[in-house]
């Protein structure tokens, strides 16, 4: 068989499946082609990570702003040490078929559908994230009613017994 042979087999088979080729080369052209839009995060597919890290930065920051208020304390820096992420709890509808012999609990969580079509998991409870302890450095310290201040403060706003909050002198 020689090159010139394989060339008309080839064509006769290219112009006989044609139809099939530029379907797939469209496909191929469309998968690659970025559509444009983009995934809602929340998905249900997606679903949104627990732990959320700028916003324990965020709160960092907060205490760090007020902390540096109270008279005496000076420059504030904080760490929280978290236990748990932000948790995010979703609606569910059960449904529960008891037979003869045994009985079955099925839970779906409840889907709600957007503007953009996208769907999303109902969300019933936000629970806020949980913290082990608190280390807390500033430049007033050493002075009893600064540290008892910050201490109640941070007790305050976080939810930690006292004994897992420390205040430290900033050097």
């Amino acid at each position: 068989m020689d090159w010139a042979q394989c060339g008309v087999k080839l064509k006769g088979a290219v112009y006989q499946y044609k139809y099939v080729i530029l379907v797939l080369l469209i496909g191929i052209i469309l998968m690659v082609v970025p559509s444009g839009r983009q995934t809602d995060k929340g998905s249900i597919d997606n679903p949104v990570p627990t732990e959320n890290l700028p916003q324990e930065n965020s709160i960092e920051r907060q205490l760090e702003e007020i902390l540096s208020g109270i008279q005496g304390a000076g420059k504030v820096k904080i760490l929280l040490t978290a236990a748990t992420g932000q948790e995010t709890i979703y609606q569910t509808d059960q449904e529960s078929d008891s037979g003869s012999e045994s009985s079955s609990l099925r839970r779906k969580t409840v889907v709600i559908t957007n503007e953009n079509r996208s769907q999303q998991g109902l969300v019933r409870q936000t629970n806020p994230p949980k913290y082990m302890g608190a280390i807390i450095v500033c430049q007033g310290a050493d002075q009893a009613q600064v540290k008892l201040a910050m201490i109640e403060a941070v007790a305050d706003a976080t939810g930690l017994g006292t004994d897992r909050i420390s205040v430290l002198k900033m050097k």
